[in-house]
């Protein structure tokens, strides 16, 4: 048990990876570990891509902007909230006119959490056993691209990439927030500015200190960047084009 609380302390990403692939045996694992997360009513509403083809992970690779970290991994999984294999389901059980209840932001929502645990898991039981991660979310930069070169469905939503493997570098660990910052009693707590500045000064450290990429930043300052102007505009488009509806069911009128 101490074992598992100290691999989850030392995570941090792995951008470096050797020239050795992950066995059969243990992907084999992987997939189990994944599969055995919580899911909401049992509805497992996600898929698992495995990429093999070369071609596929240099354009990947590119749509991600994280060069040497997919195409060099271990093994690569490209993970997918998935409602399209219920869909199937009504369709076998001709119950089509149910499709529906699927295309619903809480649906999606079910599939988003569903596929973030099955991750998740499977990234608890990779570090345990020493391999490295690295998730993927710049497979988002280009969902329209994705979604065509792996045949996507509609109602399916490609999340992030995870790269696994065996790490040639791997970087600090990253000071979390103070737990006082992230847990409240009862109610939700406003941000305690003089804890923030607190973290301010010691993430500042580590991006000043770490041992590549060293920047003059820090926690807060990212964040103001990161925000600075909206993000993948195009998601929202693109999910609409998978089939998921973004109305109130009982006016029909568009959520604000």
């Amino acid at each position: 048990m101490e074992q598992l609380f100290t691999s989850l302390l030392n995570h941090s990403s792995v951008r470096s990876f050797q020239e050795k692939k992950v066995p059969d045996s243990v992907k084999k694992n992987l997939v189990a570990a994944a599969q055995s997360g919580s899911s909401s009513n049992f509805v497992q509403a996600y898929s698992m891509i495995e990429i093999r083809d070369p071609k596929r992970l240099a354009l990947i690779e590119d749509i991600a902007n994280c060069p040497g970290y997919v195409a060099n991994a271990g093994v690569f999984y490209i993970f997918v909230a998935d409602l399209n294999r219920h869909a199937q389901l009504l369709a076998h059980y001709d119950q089509a006119d149910k499709i529906e209840n699927l295309k619903t932001i809480e649906s999606l929502t079910v599939a988003i959490v569903d596929t973030t645990i099955a991750a998740q898991n499977m990234v608890n039981y990779a570090e345990a056993n020493d391999l490295g991660i690295c998730y993927i979310g710049g497979i988002r930069n280009d969902l329209f691209k994705i979604a065509d070169l792996l045949d996507l469905p509609s109602y399916t939503f490609p999340l992030f990439g995870l790269s696994i493997g065996y790490p040639k570098n791997k970087n600090q660990v990253k000071k979390r927030l103070p737990a006082e910052e992230i847990v409240s009693i009862d109610s939700y707590q406003a941000v305690n500015f003089d804890l923030l500045e607190n973290y301010n000064q010691q993430t500042a450290r580590y991006y000043a200190q770490r041992s590549s990429n060293q920047q003059q930043t820090d926690w807060s300052q990212k964040m103001l960047d990161y925000f600075r102007s909206p993000r993948r505009v195009d998601t929202i488009t693109f999910l609409k084009q998978q089939g998921f509806i973004f109305t109130e069911t009982s006016e029909n009128s568009p959520i604000e």
